[in-house]
């Protein structure tokens, strides 16, 4: 396979500044955790907004967003089409309310999410298809552009 068209061209947007936690706590009997907490425990807010991550890849003339969503419905999604930019919006619910201090770990993120994605073509929302699995994978198929073939006219 050769040079992807994609190299360097994928970005996120909306990455605001979110500190990193460590927890180093140690459980009875194992060593301290290594672990990085995308956000805080003490800073989840309805203010903040999450990230999913993504899959992408091209397979026949299509170029394919995939992203395990867990714990959302279908109709909590929205897809959007901006140009050259695809956005994946979203609202991940928690249907059991925990009451903070009764966490150990919290790296689940629950509340608004946001993914937008940078594409090496203008997209045509028309021609967009997407699919969101009995597991709670989104896969979004975008055609990749039909290359203009020139014809040359000549007078005769």
């Amino acid at each position: 396979m050769g040079p992807s068209p994609f190299h360097g061209i994928f970005s996120a947007f909306d990455q605001d500044d979110v500190s990193t936690v460590r927890d180093e706590t140690p459980a009875v009997g194992l060593p301290p955790m290594q672990m990085e907490s995308p956000v805080p425990i003490s800073s989840q807010t309805s203010a903040q907004k999450g990230h999913i991550a993504v899959d992408i890849f091209e397979q026949d003339n299509y170029y394919i967003i995939r992203a395990p969503i867990a714990g959302v419905k279908l109709s909590d999604l929205d897809i959007e089409v901006d140009d050259k930019v695809l956005t994946i919006r979203g609202v991940r619910r928690m249907t059991d309310e925990v009451p903070k201090d009764q966490y150990y770990l919290q790296e689940c993120f629950w509340g608004e999410f946001s993914r937008s994605i940078r594409l090496p073509i203008v997209i045509d929302p028309k021609k967009v298809k997407a699919t969101f699995s009995k597991d709670s994978v989104l896969k979004v198929l975008i055609p990749k552009e039909e290359k203009v073939k020139i014809v040359r006219i000549n007078e005769g």
